[in-house]
């Protein structure tokens, strides 16, 4: 069906946005805070994006998608960039709401060693592979520059956020990998799945939501610094 993908993008987003409405969250109110991220974020996901699909590391099934496209990539998969993160950001502040205390903290220094030291031995290892090598290399400098640069103090609630936001992935990516909408080379990554789904996947989302989170932040603190 040629609503497929976009409907995937729809039903993505549309509960979020309804339940922005919810008395306690109030998530309507930081709207304006998420699209700069949503904007710096896309630019730089949609160019690697495009540059993946000029070099086969995976491709769009015709028969999925409406046939509007932009530098080769349909009109859907643009939209991914905004749906997906929107959507998890919505779960990282209901989390902050409902979960008061920071259950990750004393563990975050471990996770991103952990993360950090597995990106670097992918890298040593698929070197060769360019969507493992633009996954974790990506990963590697967010996390550098999250945790030494600006010393990000929200990388715990991130990780939280990102466990939680595994199911919706898992549903979404499962559809979009298993019809297939997307069709992935496994000449270019690992060639090892989760089901259906490339490893890489996993951490390219993480990277991508993660750097989402940071400039959501960044953009709410710099406004709450204007009226302070």
């Amino acid at each position: 069906m040629k609503f497929t993908y976009l409907l995937i993008n729809f039903l993505t987003i549309f509960f979020p946005i309804i339940l922005s409405f919810d008395k306690r969250v109030q998530f309507f109110k930081s709207w304006k805070f998420i699209f700069p991220g949503l904007f710096i974020t896309g630019l730089l996901f949609l160019l690697w994006d495009y540059i993946f699909t000029i070099y086969g590391v995976w491709s769009f099934n015709p028969d999925y998608v409406i046939g509007v496209y932009m530098l080769n990539l349909p009109l859907e998969e643009i939209l991914f960039f905004v749906t997906v993160p929107f959507a998890c950001i919505f779960i990282y502040e209901c989390l902050n709401y409902y979960v008061k205390k920071d259950l990750l903290k004393r563990y975050s220094i471990y996770i991103n060693s952990a993360l950090f030291g597995f990106s670097v031995l992918m890298l040593l290892l698929y070197y060769d592979r360019v969507y493992t090598l633009i996954t974790f290399g990506l990963l590697a400098v967010v996390l550098l520059f999250a945790e030494f640069i600006i010393k990000s103090s929200i990388l715990s609630r991130f990780y939280l956020a990102y466990l939680v936001s595994l199911i919706p992935f898992y549903i979404v990516n499962g559809i979009l990998t298993s019809i297939p909408i997307v069709m992935y080379n496994d000449a270019e990554n690992m060639a090892f799945r989760v089901g259906t789904i490339p490893l890489e996947d996993h951490f390219y989302s993480m990277a991508m939501l993660m750097l989402n989170i940071m400039f959501f932040e960044y953009f709410r603190n710099r406004a709450k610094a204007v009226y302070e």
